[in-house]
């Protein structure tokens, strides 16, 4: 038995359908193949007799891309958003996080859009679908940067010309919402907001009026 590192080899024995009194002339290695082959990390699967009394299975796994967040659950899919198997343990925690209900198709595609950007890729913890159209980066200091729906790649560029200019991802800052084409928008950490009023209350005095806050 060979190539197996996730499936293990009672389940693939178990598959194998062996009962101690099949001869091997009579083994059918076509039905075992198709029956280790619906083990959930299973992408192809041999079975081959070797005479005088030897059963000889070699298997290919299914190669995880990423972790899919659907509430609670997660799971590993791989690169075209098929379903391996549920995450369990932290062999595989280092995968990129794609959350949300549509976000396993689509996940390949965009993660490599954002790895064209080293500097930015670093940053996020999080790749979240949302209603099946757009997409939000979630960052590894809390901050939300909300993407639009078309000209993603046009977005991420302005993303990192800001921050090289700005230092804006390093900022207290809780969103940066891109879905705007005429504008950008962002919203504070409620303790830089309070400290920002707070020193405008200072510097204008009797002129200080509140911010208005949107939501």
């Amino acid at each position: 038995m060979s190539g197996n590192r996730e499936t293990s080899e009672i389940d693939i024995f178990d598959r194998v359908g062996l009962d101690g009194w099949t001869s091997l002339v009579g083994f059918d290695v076509q039905d075992a193949r198709d029956r280790i082959a619906s083990l959930p990390w299973v992408e192809e699967a041999s079975v081959r007799k070797i005479y005088p009394s030897t059963l000889e299975v070699k298997i290919v796994e299914r190669e995880p891309f990423a972790i899919w967040q659907q509430g609670s659950r997660l799971s590993l899919i791989e690169s075209d958003g098929r379903t391996i198997a549920p995450l369990s343990g932290a062999r595989y925690r280092a995968l990129p996080l794609v959350v949300g209900v549509g976000a396993e198709e689509p996940a390949a595609g965009f993660v490599a859009k954002v790895a064209a950007y080293p500097d930015l890729a670093a940053r996020v913890r999080g790749y979240v679908r949302v209603s099946e159209r757009r997409w939000d980066l979630r960052l590894e200091n809390g901050m939300t940067v909300k993407l639009p729906e078309r000209g993603e790649d046009d977005a991420l560029r302005d993303l990192l010309a800001l921050d090289h200019r700005y230092g804006l991802l390093s900022r207290d800052i809780e969103t940066v919402d891109m879905r705007f084409a005429d504008r950008l928008v962002v919203k504070l950490t409620p303790d830089a907001a309070t400290a920002r009023e707070a020193a405008l209350k200072e510097r204008l005095g009797k002129n200080y009026r509140p911010t208005e806050r949107r939501i």
